[in-house]
């Protein structure tokens, strides 16, 4: 258990005994309005803190941070400097008030009148008991409220380990947020924007604006539909009334003439802003409107701010730290909707910049079908392995090659495989010793596995990071699925596109290992395990919308249902 949560629960309960056996214990000063510290200012207690939130149970999600924080100040009240209210106040009432751009709703902070306490405060002029007990209500109202919204905005509305089961194991966000609260108040200084209540990462931010965007769209009705009438498409040369709907859609402040025959011609110009319509959406550039296009197109204003608003919370579950202190500040991220594979590093290598990552690489990759999905979670590259044997899974053993075995005895051998004992140094088994017939995925006590070679199913190079799952990315020997447009074709591991240029990449630091030594060790055809001098930070994320380089907003199919799982928890 966390040291800092079972010290507040140990708080917490020994507040509740001091409260019923009316012992008036505190941590603070006994009257509570001096601390021995600093006698000008007023102190709480637990006991305090604890009625205080037994009376505001809408306040109460968060007690365990109230306890932290206050006990960590002697209870000395944080929100006033010399009487009145310190700056920061009114900037975190005016956050809460402008939430929705975060895509959160303000009427979740809004649980307690803050501004009716501070107004009646204000009118207060002598500084009686009355006076300060309201000071002591609003400085832990204003706390409380903080903890509640700064949990949102920081680590996400959801919690993806929780029992929502949102198929999310990246690392979580680890935030300290009454050491946040004390950074807002001027108490301590830190390298991440708090201060000044901003999010943590571009992509959020980004996003954040595009939402802006889309709202503002949506409020002068949306976009233009497509519709084509009995035709099936339109490309590039035809003349129809569904050009115009078309031009009206992808700009929606042109005002079209419906009598000129111009706006009814699909031309030059609007066949490029189709294709890049269709290629900021995941789809086959070819220029012709209908089918995916057509319904992609068609996807209303309000699911493209729903889809935003859900990829804004995945980014609140993204570490601050995208990579650790100790490790080179590199890390690769796996973007899986968008087929992607992109490399980040600091070129200064400063662990403390973080902002400053730059893409430095980029590749297609394949990930896993509908039915074996790549898993989403983050891990640490250690391995580079030439030559690779394919460990084939049993469930792939008992699924697809056992009936491959029934139909033809000769199938191993055709597909270059053998079965070998599971130890250290395994011992070959003969494939005819092998009771097929009663194969199964749980009981199958050997391995199947495939010899390195050009037909290998991991290619030439594979790259691991130990993981539950036995998901890395690997090499394929059928590069011509990379021109596929939607490329959901392995079992869950992640095939990528130039695997040479990866592991030259990430061996870089090893000159013994250039292009011509692993080129040698392919061709010689014997395993060989290369162990990185520092592991690399691994991302498998899945992000539907996202805004590139360039300022363009992407949007990608929910191939795993994932968005709509999410959907479901927060619109729900």
């Amino acid at each position: 258990m966390n040291p800092a949560y079972l010290i507040t629960r140990i708080t917490y309960a020994l507040g509740a005994a001091c409260l019923l056996l009316a012992f008036g214990c505190n941590t603070g000063s006994r009257d509570g309005q001096a601390g021995s510290a600093d006698k000008d200012q007023i102190h709480t207690d637990s006991v305090y803190v604890l009625n205080f939130m037994n009376q505001k149970p809408v306040l109460k999600e968060h007690a365990d941070l109230m306890f932290l924080f206050y006990g960590e100040r002697d209870y000395r009240l944080a929100w006033f400097r010399d009487d009145k209210l310190v700056p920061e106040t009114e900037k975190f009432l005016e956050t809460i008030n402008q939430s929705s751009k975060e895509g959160l709703d303000p009427a979740n902070y809004k649980l307690v009148d803050l501004s009716g306490m501070i107004s009646r405060f204000n009118e207060m002029k002598s500084k009686d008991t009355a006076r300060v007990e309201l000071q002591k209500q609003i400085d832990l109202a204003l706390s409380a409220t903080y903890f509640k919204y700064a949990s949102d905005f920081y680590t996400g509305r959801l919690d993806p380990a929780g029992e929502t089961k949102l198929d999310w194991n990246v690392k979580q966000n680890n935030i300290k947020l009454h050491k946040v609260l004390q950074t807002i108040l001027k108490e301590r200084e830190s390298t991440y924007p708090y201060y000044e209540f901003e999010a943590l990462h571009d992509g959020y931010v980004q996003l954040r604006n595009v939402l802006q965007k889309y709202r503002a769209l949506q409020q002068q009705g949306g976009w233009q539909k497509v519709e084509l009438g009995n035709l099936k498409s339109i490309k590039r040369g035809d003349t129809a009334q569904a050009v115009l709907s078309l031009r009206k859609r992808l700009n929606p402040e042109m005002t079209a003439n419906a009598n000129d025959p111009n706006q009814r011609l699909y031309d030059e110009k609007l066949e490029q802003q189709v294709k890049t319509f269709q290629q900021l959406h995941g789809l086959e550039p070819d220029g012709v409107v209908g089918g995916k296009t057509l319904e992609t197109l068609n996807v209303p204003v309000e699911s493209r701010i729903d889809q935003i608003m859900v990829n804004m919370e995945r980014w609140r579950w993204i570490p601050k730290r995208l990579v650790p202190k100790s490790m080179d500040q590199k890390f690769i991220w796996v973007n899986i909707p968008e087929y992607k594979l992109y490399i980040y590093e600091d070129p200064d290598n400063d662990p403390e910049a973080e902002r400053k990552y730059k893409k430095t690489m980029e590749m297609r990759v394949i990930v896993g079908k509908t039915m074996h999905s790549t898993p989403i979670f983050s891990d640490k590259l250690e391995y580079v392995v030439v030559a690779p044997y394919w460990n084939v899974p049993n469930s792939i053993v008992a699924n697809e090659i056992k009936p491959a075995m029934l139909r033809n005895q000769g199938y191993l051998e055709a597909q270059n495989m053998e079965i070998v004992t599971k130890e250290k140094d395994p011992k070959l088994i003969e494939a005819s010793s092998i009771d097929w017939e009663n194969v199964t995925e749980k009981d199958f006590p050997y391995m199947v596995r495939q010899k390195p070679g050009p037909r290998n199913a991991l290619g030439t190079i594979k790259f691991l990071f130990p993981n539950e799952y036995a998901v890395y990315l690997h090499d394929t020997p059928t590069g011509q699925l990379f021109n596929q447009t939607s490329r959901g074709f392995s079992h869950g591991c992640v095939r990528v596109e130039k695997p040479m240029n990866l592991a030259t990449y990430l061996l870089q630091d090893m000159p013994e290992w250039n292009e011509s030594k692993i080129q040698e060790t392919i061709e010689n055809g014997e395993e060989t395990w290369v162990t990185l001098p520092k592991k690399v930070q691994v991302y498998l994320v899945y992000f539907t919308s996202w805004v590139d380089e360039n300022g363009n907003v992407h949007f990608r199919e929910d191939i795993y249902g994932h968005d709509k799982k999410l959907e479901n928890e927060l619109f729900s």
